[in-house]
């Protein structure tokens, strides 16, 4: 069973940045990878980055490319997500997410355990 409580969310003006914390206990949190989705009001959720378990793989959605860094501190059990340059278009609920495998996925069903998420907020 892993537990995951993220953290980080808020209100900013476009082209700002925020920090994502996602705080995971539980199984060992080395040995799985990670990942962040985000969902809208009215749309399904979506894929926005994932790191593998030691951090040497990233992946992101081409909306967030260039903006947004995915990392993780395993000595910390903690995977953060920076975004700079942050646009109305990125206000939503994001997820954490921990994996069923070592490295990750884009899509929901390679994960095994959510976050109960937090809002962002971009205003123009």
């Amino acid at each position: 069973q892993v537990q995951l409580v993220e953290s980080g969310g808020g209100l900013v003006q476009a082209g700002g940045s925020l920090r994502l914390s996602c705080a995971a206990s539980g199984r060992t949190f080395s040995s799985y990878g990670m990942g962040w989705f985000r969902q809208a009001p009215g749309k399904e959720r979506d894929f926005v980055a994932r790191i593998s378990w030691n951090g040497g793989s990233t992946y992101y959605a081409d909306s967030v490319k260039g903006r947004f860094t995915i990392s993780r501190d395993n000595a910390k059990n903690t995977n953060y997500l920076q975004m700079n340059s942050l646009k109305p278009e990125d206000t939503a609920v994001y997820y954490c997410a921990a994996a069923r495998g070592p490295y990750g996925s884009r899509w929901p069903t390679a994960y095994d355990y959510w976050g109960q998420g937090t809002q962002v907020t971009v205003s123009s």
